[in-house]
């Protein structure tokens, strides 16, 4: 189970999701409680061995805004979450980072449907942390896809059996308080994710 740590901010959690075996960690670089600059993206980018996946995480910024982004902090992957156009990935392919696709379950889940490599199918409310119908998901995404949307470490077992996906992305259902993470959330989430 491919498990993404999203909306970093601090050293230690970086640390902790690492330690505890996450595949991939977000930064996120657009309006957000979870916001750090791409200058704070790259010192925590940089804590992240070659094996984590770095995302940067954008929603609805020009795509030279995000190149810009992108390039200064580091990242090995880009999201782009909510109704980017196809356009959008396709302009940033010649970066060669790893592309990432999130949407609502109402959008087109064929991962590489718009050029990207990995597909996120998020709650309706994207970053409520409200949990929504997984079911309803279960067999239409095709590819290397990820669950998000609601997931803590009491559910995300459940959500996986729920939905099958191929990996589980979580950002509030690790929090103490908004935008704050908690490195023992992250650990038991996953332990939980992999079980």
């Amino acid at each position: 189970m491919f498990v993404k740590i999203c909306g970093l901010r601090e050293p230690e959690h970086v640390e902790a999701a690492v330690e505890a075996g996450a595949d991939a960690i977000g930064l996120v670089m657009t309006a957000s409680p979870r916001r750090v600059t791409p200058s704070r993206a790259a010192e925590l980018a940089a804590l992240a061995p070659s094996h984590v996946l770095t995302v940067g995480v954008f929603m609805g910024e020009p795509v030279e805004e995000v190149r810009q982004a992108a390039q200064a902090a580091g990242v090995g992957a880009v999201q782009l979450h909510g109704r980017h156009p196809h356009t959008d990935f396709t302009a940033l392919k010649d970066l060669g980072l790893t592309l990432v696709r999130a949407v609502a379950a109402d959008a087109d889940l064929r991962t590489g449907a718009f050029d990207e490599d990995l597909l996120i199918v998020d709650a309706p409310r994207a970053g409520a942390g409200e949990p929504w119908d997984w079911t309803a998901v279960r067999g239409r995404p095709s590819g290397n896809w990820l669950l998000a949307g609601g997931l803590d470490p009491g559910n995300v077992r459940q959500a996986i059996e729920a939905a099958r996906p191929w990996g589980v992305d979580v950002s509030s259902g690790v929090e103490v308080a908004r935008g704050v993470k908690d490195s023992a959330l992250i650990r038991s989430f996953l332990r939980a994710a992999r079980s």
